[in-house]
C-alpha cells in the first residue's frame, strides 16, 4: 500500500484511450512546433508492427511532447512517480496509458506492467536516463537498462532529440524557443536481441542516447532567445575552474559568471558558449565542461579520502498523494556518505532516524540551489538544504559513488 491509502496500482496496464491519445497528440504537436519549433530528420516509428520499446535521451522537462504524436499510434509512457503524484489529473494519465515509476528505482511490480505492455503488442516509450540534465551533459544511465531491453525480446527505437536542453535549461527559469531537432530510428530488432550480450547493448545504445549538448550546438549554432542569460547556472557550476575554490562564482549583470576569489570571469553569448572577459585563466566555452572539471575534481579528493561526506540541515517534506502536492513535515539533518543518506529530525511530530541506501542511485531528482529528492520505497523526502548551493555538491557526489559502486560491481575477476 501507499501510504495515505493509495492502492497499490496493477501489474498490468490497460490499453490508451484512442479519442484521448489523438487530442493529446495533436496538442503536443501544436507545442511542439509552437515553443520547441521541432524539426523531425526521421521518424522509422510512424506504422511499425508489433511490440516495440522506444528508448529517448531526456534534455529538458517536456522533452515527451516532441514524441507524442510520432508514433501515430498510442503507445504507453514511462513517467516519473513524483511527477505524477502531483498533477490533479491522474485520471487522463491513466486513459493514456502512462505507467508512472519512481526515478532511479524498479519494482518486481513496475517491471510486470511494462512487460505487459511488450507482451500484449504494443509500444513502450522509457526514458533510461530518468532525468533531465542540468549542464548539457547525459545523465548517468542505470545499468540495468541494458538488461532490460534484453529481456524484452522486442523491437528497439532510439527517438534522440537535439537543442531542448536550450529551449528550457534546468537551472533556467524562463523558456528560449528555437529550433530543435528529433531523429526516431530502430537501434535493434527483436531478433538483435536475442543474439547480443548486454555489454553490446549497451555500447550501443549508449552510442545511440548519450550527448553533449553544447558539442551539438557548435556543430547547428542555433540562436535561441536570450540564450546569453546565466541566471540560475551559477548553482550548477559552484567551484572556479581556475582557482578550484567552492561555492564561489557569483552572477552578474545575467550574462557574467565572476568568482569573488580569483576574478576569474566568463559571459554568455547568443549561442549559449561562455566567453573569458577577464583577465584570469583559460577560456572554458562550454558549460558541460565547467561541469565535467568540477566533477572530476571532486571525484578526485574522494577517490583520494580528502572528501567522503557532506552533512547540512535541511527543511523536508513529503509527498502527500492524497493531497497531491509536497507538505512541510519538518526538520532534519541530511547526512550523504558513501552509501547511504541519513535522515535524523522530526517528521510530522516524530522523532525519525532513516538509511537510506544509495548505491544503486545513478543520481537523484533535484533543482540546483533548491532541493533534492531521497525516495525510500514509496515515499518521497524533499530536502532544502539551509544552504541551497549543497545540493549540486551532493548529486555529483552521488553520482561519484554510483560511479564507482557501479565500476566495482563490474570489475574483471
Amino acid at each position: 500500500m501507499y501510504d495515505g491509502g493509495v492502492e497499490m496500482r496493477r501489474a498490468k496496464t490497460g490499453k490508451p484511450n484512442r479519442f484521448l491519445f489523438w487530442l493529446v497528440s495533436l496538442v503536443t504537436r501544436i507545442v511542439a512546433k509552437v515553443v520547441f519549433r521541432r524539426r523531425v530528420l526521421r521518424n522509422e516509428l510512424k506504422g511499425a508492427k508489433g511490440p516495440f520499446v522506444v528508448i529517448a535521451n531526456h534534455q529538458t522537462k517536456l522533452d515527451f511532447v516532441n514524441l507524442f504524436d510520432l508514433a501515430g499510434q498510442p503507445v504507453h509512457f514511462v513517467i516519473s512517480d513524483c511527477f505524477y503524484s502531483t498533477l490533479p489529473f491522474q485520471g487522463v494519465m491513466d486513459r493514456l496509458g502512462m505507467i508512472p515509476k519512481q526515478q532511479f528505482q524498479t519494482t518486481l511490480t513496475d517491471i510486470r506492467r511494462m512487460k505487459s505492455v511488450v507482451d500484449e503488442g504494443r509500444g513502450l516509450v522509457i526514458y533510461p536516463a530518468g532525468l533531465m540534465c542540468e549542464d548539457g551533459l547525459s545523465t548517468p544511465i542505470p545499468a540495468a537498462t541494458y538488461r532490460f531491453l534484453s529481456w524484452m525480446r522486442a523491437d528497439v527505437y532510439v527517438a534522440r532529440t537535439t537543442g531542448t536542453y536550450f529551449v528550457r535549461p534546468k537551472w533556467s527559469k524562463r523558456n528560449r524557443p528555437g529550433r530543435t531537432y528529433m531523429d526516431v530510428y530502430k537501434l535493434f530488432s527483436a531478433e538483435d536481441l536475442e543474439t547480443l550480450s548486454v555489454e553490446e547493448i549497451r555500447e550501443r545504445a549508449d552510442n545511440a542516447l548519450l550527448f553533449d549538448a553544447y558539442r551539438e550546438q557548435e556543430e547547428h549554432k542555433i540562436k535561441y532567445h536570450k540564450n546569453y542569460d546565466l541566471e540560475g547556472l551559477e548553482q550548477v557550476l559552484y567551484m572556479c575552474p581556475h582557482c578550484k575554490s567552492e561555492f564561489s562564482i557569483r552572477l552578474k549583470d545575467h550574462c557574467h559568471l565572476v568568482c569573488e576569489k580569483c576574478g576569474f570571469r566568463h559571459t554568455g553569448d547568443v549561442y549559449g558558449f561562455l566567453r573569458n572577459t577577464g583577465n584570469v585563466g583559460e577560456e572554458v566555452r562550454y558549460v558541460s565542461d565547467w561541469s565535467r572539471l568540477i566533477y572530476e575534481e571532486l571525484k578526485r579528493k574522494v577517490e583520494k579520502g580528502e572528501e567522503s561526506i557532506i552533512v547540512c540541515d535541511a527543511d523536508v517534506s513529503i509527498l502527500d498523494r492524497k493531497k497531491k502536492r509536497f507538505t512541510e513535515a519538518g526538520r532534519a539533518k541530511i547526512t550523504l556518505s558513501g552509501d547511504c543518506f541519513l535522515i535524523e529530525g522530526v517528521l510530522n511530530g516524530e522523532e525519525s532516524h532513516m538509511v537510506i541506501p544509495t548505491t544503486s542511485f545513478a543520481s537523484l531528482p533535484f533543482q540546483p540551489g533548491k532541493y533534492l529528492e531521497i525516495q525510500c520505497g514509496e515515499q518521497i523526502y524533499r530536502c532544502f538544504p539551509d544552504n541551497g548551493a549543497l545540493v549540486m555538491k551532493m548529486i555529483n557526489m552521488v553520482k561519484i559513488y554510483y560511479e564507482i559502486h557501479t565500476a566495482i560491481r563490474f570489475a574483471p575477476q
